[in-house]
């Protein structure tokens, strides 16, 4: 097993869920954290319970780094509307989170090193931030030479995941359309996502 795939996978034993929803995940066999102490059970405080929904959060879109994840959360506070709502909607923005939603990759750390080469374009123009946040109405494609790369077509075919509504998908001219931010309701989320427990953490350290 490769060094990524291990690590995605410690983050599913340690938090305890499969988190993408992958039949390969070792969850489905082990539901116990990861070292010698992973057995041992007890009930988790209410910052527990916090610290869980963020680190499930942050995990599920290929593990955003603190700093990042913090600025996303600040940015929702900012906005009209439900702060948790807000906060889903902005890490749905994402250009690795589309990619992913659209099956353009396998899996959101598979979308973000796809963008990084440089294989996706924004509205005709070349995007290799993964973080880039896409507008409702843009334009995200694979760049023509990318189309028949393994690793699209092993994503395009997979029937372990839709593509949600809030995305128009072409999948022969693996051409995608941002129709509009979603709904927590809306996301296609494998397991249950707090949001309002992430905001309730950051309240507190703030």
């Amino acid at each position: 097993m490769s060094k990524r795939l291990e690590s995605k996978y410690k983050i599913n034993r340690r938090l305890g869920v499969n988190l993408w929803g992958r039949p390969k995940s070792p969850i489905n066999r082990r539901e116990y954290g990861p070292g010698q102490h992973g057995q041992r059970r007890k009930k988790p405080s209410d910052f527990g319970l916090q610290l869980k929904a963020k680190q499930k959060l942050k995990g599920y879109y290929g593990n955003i780094g603190e700093r990042q994840f913090r600025r996303l959360y600040e940015e929702a506070v900012r906005r009209r509307g439900d702060t948790g709502e807000n906060l889903v909607g902005l890490l749905e923005r994402r250009l690795d989170a589309v990619v992913y939603r659209s099956k353009f990759a396998t899996t959101p750390f598979a979308a973000r090193q796809f963008i990084n080469h440089g294989h996706i374009r924004v509205n005709g123009r070349r995007v290799n931030i993964p973080s880039f946040q896409v507008k409702d109405g843009d334009v995200i494609e694979i760049k023509e030479k990318s189309r028949d790369l393994a690793i699209v077509l092993e994503a395009a075919a997979s029937a372990e995941r839709d593509i949600p509504d809030y995305i128009d998908v072409d999948q022969k001219a693996m051409k995608a359309i941002f129709l509009r931010a979603p709904a927590l309701a809306d996301v296609p989320f494998p397991v249950q996502m707090e949001p309002s427990l992430v905001i309730e953490y950051y309240s507190k350290m703030s």
